[in-house]
């Protein structure tokens, strides 16, 4: 066991609420005014300014001060002699209870007592070291939320105006400061974890004991100590929802204060999505805000990331055009995601040009594993000042392209009636049609050439989408949706006139799709942003730019082309003539290909405006935003394929208040909710069948069947220490503490990464291949640390280490490596576990491998959550939960902690929209709100829809009159269904409250659905049950509960006795999950998947 894993058995011997040891003070007073490390008897006066604490404590160890450190609130805080004269800031001594604060006072809580109150360096404000009613201390909050990181203590504390800082590089971050005891047992020394803690060799300390001075979310006590419980208890009582909108304040107003939060306007909610939409007016008066506020967020984040003080060095590219290389520290915090093709801005002000210098350019190159270098391609060579290397300023320059294509696509939809067929307008708003059968000559063979031939299940979801205008395809893990999807294109570019328009939310994902649809010998052209036609990839002789360079058919062109290339640039008549040429020959290209293939977003591209597209496959449609489906689907779309898996990881949204509305709801989503039948994709071609097992009962009803053997995926030459030889998988025992990361907004593990190294290290004697590894882990701040632990502590060549991948769960999605090690992190008594909690990023990460997988975690903290107890119970019945040194692995005799809550509940939280129609439909009247709850409601924070299979026998059919549903029966729970909320088709006016869930109102003739009111349905008054026309069907129960039923009844073969996510009966959620779970599913986001974490 690692040294430092020791520390927290001293928590155990604490028994005065976490008081301060005698030699304390004079400990840590080495540090203050910048000494940063000196003698113990040189400080004795400091002990003066512990006067008012009770002294205790028989030893003198940095061993018991640290055991003090992890001392809780919670339990209470170092005892003052003078409590009892202590005014807090709410004493009701005071008139009215109102106190004059003074200004170190804790701007969260009011509490002013100099020990506990700390001050941010960068903002200027106070806080102070209680934890209130959150999970971390208020100073803690602050710095996580603002991203600030320096800190100073009061002149009246115990330790005077200190800065804590690192002794050896004088770093002032205290998420990377900790303390290590010396020898000598007289002073501590701060160093920061990475480099110093990390390369010190000096024989006064054992670098090993390093511990951090934020431990559980709070400041050492000995420190920072926390308020005693009395203080607590006077003062103002602030909730995690305050402290977020008063942080969100701070951005825009310093001075803000809580009063501020009750002024009308200051934090409006936008209204949520809807299941179903009356028009596609409420619909894009829905959905346009949301947009709008994530763009202006991402706007706000990438203008704010400008880094200064910047060295560069220059180099010259292939094109001959410069590229610049340097480093960026603020991508660290996760907050931005550099993206290759994004543009930057350079700039230059330093005194060794006459004038300032600026230019901008696209990303060439992110960091990764091997440099954490950028690469900049500047877009003109005159004027770049190679000479100089620093104090440059690197600017993000913002683009609001794909924000703006969506807003276009969502107003075409609105007013273009050609925009998609009347079928596709009406299943998209969600309004009840008549199935249609499309005729057409089936083909002999579902195959198609150049690709594998298809499976039962494959050939199944050809066969289905070639006869239906609307089809939805899930792929589970393996499953070969990218050959399934080829072979639809294929087939649809064959049977129908006009081009396929192939798209997907990302460049990766597009590149694949096209590879395949090009081997079967289609007319492809791929379409990139202008921005990433410089970038090599496979398919570069598909893209429409490089079929431009080589048509030889234009002979001016080439010319031109030529010139273009030698020069850098034409003349502005030439340029003219270049720029007619071209688009003429794209014109060309684009005519004659059968298939284009593009993002979602790329399809917006001025290229393809006069372009119509009968047919629209979009691929990974789970990964995209609804919005960002739009943009290919009002290209007069008449025929859409969807395909994805929502039980995978989905959109990405950074905004929080677009997530609580809904954004983060994927179209797909929102269509098997509202019971259209996906495809399921049933043969798996990945993983070792034990590593199928588990994914495949608990996310997919035990439906995934195992198109490879063991055999097949059992490497025999391969000499690693599985504990069961013919089951590659383990689960291995890590008991070690998690720690926040250098950004503040992220968590590592040391002793994880440290068994990373070891097992990676098993793997390269093993003979596997470095590129063949993958490491994950949900958090930025562990993917950090284990690549520079790797480099530091491998016991092997360094370029070995550079090759395994070590990344987040979102960066392997739709990947896979041989072997797959994941880190889980987490590890604590009371904090949660955040990210892990979310089932879809575990199914992720859970199927990456094809021959093995190693989990590293905390039996204890993990168990104690339904969704990896069921895990943890998996492994331990397979001999697989293990412990000890990996040459001798040996069964952990843990016990498993009882889960909090059960599965269906604790799987609540991810619920963006009521899978049953009974809940979706008929919301209490007393719950006063409709569509997503507020931000006060736990039980939206749902980033799976379990609704994955419902058989066509169980799809509700419902007729409509007076605009709103009507049933047979007013009895049971569909007694009452509330309209939507007035406002014809949403006016764009902010409503003050909740109104009525939104049903599926239909304001014109739908199939054969019945509207027989005369009046408009928009705005009218609610008839009574009695007034209604009641149509044919009749729901007596909802989806979901008729899909329960049925499970019930006839068991699906495979099923495991863990059952599945579907087979839950979900209700409105009682128990709230823990709040930290919860708040961390607002950073499944762009920045949340990095590894950023609120707490």
């Amino acid at each position: 066991m690692e040294s430092f894993d020791v520390f927290p058995s001293y928590n155990d011997s604490i028994s005065q609420y976490g008081r301060i040891a005698d030699d304390t003070a004079s400990m840590i007073s080495g540090y203050t005014n910048g000494t940063r490390r000196t003698d113990l008897q040189s400080q004795l006066d400091a002990a003066s300014a512990f006067d008012h604490l009770s002294i205790s404590g028989e030893g003198s160890s940095a061993a018991n001060m640290n055991g003090y450190g992890k001392g809780s609130a919670a339990n209470g805080a170092p005892v003052l002699d003078n409590d009892e004269d202590y005014e807090g800031p709410m004493d009701n001594g005071k008139a009215n209870g109102i106190v004059d604060l003074p200004p170190h006072a804790c701007s969260y809580c009011g509490i002013h007592n100099p020990a506990s109150v700390v001050k941010c360096l960068i903002c200027s404000k106070w806080f102070c070291n209680s934890r209130g009613n959150t999970s971390a201390s208020h100073i803690v909050n602050h710095l996580v939320r603002a991203k600030h990181r320096e800190v100073i203590l009061h002149a009246d504390s115990p330790l005077g105006e200190t800065t804590p800082e690192c002794y050896n590089c004088g770093s002032k971050n205290v998420f990377m400061l900790g303390f290590i005891p010396a020898k000598s047992d007289t002073v501590v020394v701060l160093l920061c974890r990475q480099p110093c803690a990390a390369i010190s060799k000096d024989i006064s300390w054992n670098a090993s004991l390093w511990a951090p001075l934020i431990d559980d979310r709070s400041f050492l006590s000995w420190l920072v100590p926390p308020p005693s419980e009395a203080e607590q208890l006077r003062a103002r009582q602030i909730t995690f929802v305050q402290i977020s909108k008063l942080e969100d304040l701070w951005r825009e107003n310093a001075t803000a204060t809580l009063e501020d939060l009750e002024k009308p306007g200051v934090d409006d909610e936008p209204q949520p999505i809807l299941l179903r939409y009356e028009d596609a007016y409420q619909y894009q008066n829905i959905f346009g805000p949301l947009v709008k506020i994530e763009a202006d967020y991402d706007k706000r984040v990438k203008e704010s990331q400008t880094q200064a003080d910047v060295a560069v060095r220059w180099d010259l590219g292939l094109n001959q055009k410069r590229v610049a290389w340097f480093c960026l520290p603020k991508l660290e915090s996760g907050e931005v995601r550099l993206a290759v093709g994004d543009e930057l801005r350079l700039r230059y002000s330093g005194e060794m040009l006459a004038k300032p210098w600026e230019g901008t350019g696209n990303v060439v190159k992110v960091p990764n594993n091997v440099s954490d270098e950028v690469g900049l391609e500047l877009k003109r060579n005159d004027g770049v000042p190679t000479e100089c290397t620093i104090n440059f300023t690197v600017d993000f320059v913002w683009k609001a392209t794909s924000f703006d294509r969506m807003q276009l696509a969502m107003k075409t939809f609105a007013v273009d009636e050609k925009s998609v067929s009347g079928y596709i307008y009406h299943k998209l708003l969600g309004h009840e049609v008549e199935p249609q059968v499309l005729k057409t000559q089936m083909p002999k063979r579902f195959s198609a050439p150049g690709l594998p031939e298809l499976n039962h299940s494959q050939m199944y979801a050809v066969k289905s989408v070639l006869q239906k205008p609307l089809s939805l395809i899930q792929g589970p893990p393996g499953t070969g949706k990218t050959v399934t999807s080829a072979s639809i294109v294929y087939h649809l570019a064959k049977m129908n006139p006009g081009q396929v328009l192939v798209c997907a939310p990302s460049n990766v994902a597009v590149d694949q799709l096209t590879e395949k649809i090009h081997a079967t010998g289609l007319k492809v052209v791929r379409i990139t942003a202008k921005s990433r036609e410089a970038l090599e990839s496979p398919i570069s002789f598909l893209t429409l730019h490089c079929q431009v360079a080589a048509n030889t058919a234009h002979v001016e062109l080439q010319k031109l082309i030529q010139l273009k290339n030698e020069q850098g640039e034409l003349s502005q008549s030439d340029e003219r003539k270049y720029k007619t040429l071209k688009r003429n020959c794209e014109k060309e290209i684009l005519a004659a290909a059968d298939v284009i293939c593009t993002t979602c977003v790329g399809c917006g591209d001025p290229r393809l405006n006069k372009l119509k597209f009968r047919t629209v496959l979009i691929d990974e449609a789970t990964q995209a935003a609804e919005p960002e489906c739009m943009i290919p689907l009002v290209l007069g779309c008449k025929q859409v394929v969807l395909v994805g898996d929502h039980q995978q990881l989905g959109p990405v949204i950074m905004n929080k208040k677009a997530a609580r509305a809904g954004l983060t709801q994927s179209l797909f989503e929102r269509l098997v909710v509202l019971g259209n039948r996906p495809i399921r994709l049933q043969v798996q071609y990945r993983m070792h069948p034990c590593l199928s097992e588990f994914p495949s009962n608990m996310f997919y009803e035990g439906t995934l069947q195992n198109g490879v053997t063991a055999p097949e995926r059992l490497r025999k030459h391969v000499d690693f220490p599985w504990p069961v030889p013919d089951t590659p998988m383990f689960f291995y025992q890590n008991l070690g503490q998690e720690e926040i990361s250098s950004s503040g907004t992220s968590f590592l593990n040391r002793t994880e990464a440290s068994n990373v190294e070891k097992i990676v290290t098993k793997f390269f004697k093993a003979g596997v291949v470095p590129s063949q590894i993958g490491v994950i882990t949900p958090y930025e701040g562990q993917r950090a640390y284990v690549v520079n632990y790797m480099q530091f502590n491998g016991s092997l060549k360094k370029d070995l280490y550079k090759e395994v991948e070590v990344a987040s769960v979102d960066a392997f999605q739709g990947r896979e490596k041989d072997y797959i090690i994941l880190s889980c992190v987490r590890s604590n008594e009371h904090q949660g576990i955040g990210f892990l909690n979310d089932p879809r990023r575990l199914n992720v990460a859970l199927t990456r491998a094809k021959y093995g997988v190693v989990i590293l975690g905390n039996p204890k903290v993990l168990s104690k959550h339904p969704l990896w107890h069921y895990l943890l119970t998996h492994y331990k019945e397979h001999g697989c939960l293990v412990d000890g040194p990996l040459s001798n692995l040996v069964p952990s005799m843990i016990q498993f902690s009882k889960p909090r809550r059960p599965l269906d509940k604790s799987l609540d939280q991810y619920r963006r929209h009521e899978v049953s129609a009974k809940e979706a439909l008929a919301v209490p009247a007393q719950a006063g709100r409709s569509g997503t709850p507020s931000r006060f409601d736990s039980t939206f924070f749902r980033t799976h829809d379990p609704t994955s299979f419902i058989p066509p026998d169980l799809q509700s059919q419902a007729n409509y009159s007076s605009g709103v549903p009507a049933f047979a029966t007013n009895a049971g729970p569909f007694a009452q269904v509330p309209r939507a909320a007035a406002g014809g088709g949403g006016n764009g006016v902010k409503r003050n409250g909740y109104g009525g869930y939104a049903s599926s109102i239909i304001s014109q003739d739908v199939g054969n659905a019945a509207i027989t009111d005369s009046g408009s349905v928009i705005g009218s008054s609610l008839a009574t049950p009695s007034q209604r026309q009641v149509g044919q069907g009749n729901i007596a129960f909802s989806q979901s509960d008729r899909l329960r039923r049925r499970l019930s009844q006839s068991s699906m073969g495979g099923t495991s006795d863990l059952g599945s996510m579907s087979a839950f009966d979900y209700k409105s959620q009682q128990d709230a999950p823990d709040l930290d779970d919860v708040r961390s599913q607002y950073s499944v986001s762009r920045a949340s998947q990095s590894g950023m974490t609120e707490f």
